[in-house]
């Protein structure tokens, strides 16, 4: 969708900002350029709208060459978020958001729709915000009308400068899941400058991390945090890259340990007695639809009454996580209940248990899996959980 072919920008003092740049972010992904201050990153984006022309190369949206567009024309089909909004302050938050639609000649009516229809999206619900102005509006929520505002026109397109870097960090991870959660309905193809490499690492299907004018690398999160391709890039992603790539490595089944089970309406005693010749100390308690009910300790179990059953004694299980999950929000559980493993679920239905020497395992998993450019389980190494 948007294609750079050896693009440069130099200006007349001889200052380069972006040196013979090539790449290429395809339909639907979200691509995330990070990199220190004065890198060219925010040049590189601004030349896709013309708002900065590039001096060499070739800038290509969805196969045409921009430089022979209007650049009018080009802008009012890129949506384009800025860090400071830039919302109109006399305007309803209704008609900032119907701004390119209007400007580019819809009807007032199916500009208003649209404009409800995108701040509902954006998690705002049009009849309490649209008849109010920017001011009355909180710094997140504000952004947010920034993002709906963007995507009124319907654009292929989105640019975004530090979307959300004028926030604290609390709304500004809710704006990032809000976001995600966006970009999953509507897939636009992205291309998000942001100085932060953990919001690159969350956001972004790939990143390119900048050096001076140049991307040194340019993959998935995952790779540039297991494998940095120089010295620069590792030392820019930082020594904690191992902890950074816990929040894009997904849970899977593999992952998982089998505890002992035992169901709710077996008898207490008789499950005691079970377990205690497994070995067991505590079972995790299923429904007869394999849904997690709860836990128990085998001990408690054993002075059950000889009526009594397994889903009487059960606890509520607090730590758990649905597959799919980051492990970073897996750790997050465990650290949170003070817990040695977390369940694992599809849904209601049980599927084994996360321990932390499964999780560390993941993780290397991942890591030698990009390296070596195969799935996670054709991976194979001596296993801490089996020492």
């Amino acid at each position: 969708m948007i294609r750079f072919e050896q693009v440069s920008k130099r200006y007349p003092d001889g200052t380069v900002a972006v040196d013979e740049l090539s790449f290429e972010v395809g339909e639907g992904e979200l691509v995330t350029l990070v990199g220190p201050s004065g890198c060219g990153k925010t040049t590189t984006m601004m030349m896709v709208n013309r708002l900065i022309e590039p001096t060499g190369g070739r800038i290509l949206v969805d196969g045409e060459d921009i430089s022979g567009v209007d650049p009018v024309r080009l802008r009012r089909r890129i949506g384009y978020v800025i860090q400071q909004v830039g919302l109109f302050p006399h305007r309803t938050i209704l008609d900032n958001t119907a701004t390119v639609p209007a400007l580019i000649g819809w009807k007032r009516s199916r500009a208003k729709a649209r404009a409800a229809e995108l701040l509902e999206l954006v998690g705002l619900d049009p009849k309490t915000y649209g008849p109010r102005y920017p001011a009355q509006l909180s710094g997140g929520q504000r952004q947010r009308v920034g993002v709906a505002r963007a995507l009124a026109a319907d654009p292929p397109v989105l640019l975004m400068d530090e979307p959300f870097g004028a926030v604290d960090p609390v709304v500004r991870e809710q704006l990032q899941d809000e976001f995600l959660r966006m970009q999953a309905a509507v897939r636009k193809t992205v291309l998000m400058v942001t100085h932060d490499i953990e919001e690159a690492v969350r956001l972004g299907d790939r990143i390119a991390v900048y050096g001076q004018g140049r991307i040194e690398q340019f993959d998935t999160p995952g790779a540039v945090l297991g494998s940095p391709a120089t010295p620069y890039v590792a030392e820019f992603v930082g020594a904690d890259r191992g902890l950074k790539r816990l929040s894009v490595t997904a849970i899977e089944a593999d992952d998982l340990d089998q505890p002992p089970v035992a169901g709710q309406d077996e008898r207490a005693e008789a499950a005691a007695a079970r377990l205690r010749a497994e070995g067991a100390r505590w079972t995790v308690v299923l429904d007869a639809e394999g849904e997690l009910h709860g836990w128990a300790g085998v001990d408690e179990l054993a002075l059950a009454g000889p009526e009594g059953t397994v889903g009487e004694l059960a606890h509520r299980m607090n730590s758990w996580v649905p597959v799919g999950a980051p492990l970073k929000q897996a750790f997050g559980v465990m650290l949170q209940h003070d817990a040695g493993w977390v369940a694992v679920l599809d849904g209601a239905r049980f599927l084994g248990v996360l321990t932390p020497a499964k999780l560390h395992e993941a993780l290397r998993r991942s890591v030698d899996a990009d390296a070596q450019g195969v799935a996670r389980d054709e991976v194979d190494f001596d296993s801490v959980a089996d020492a």
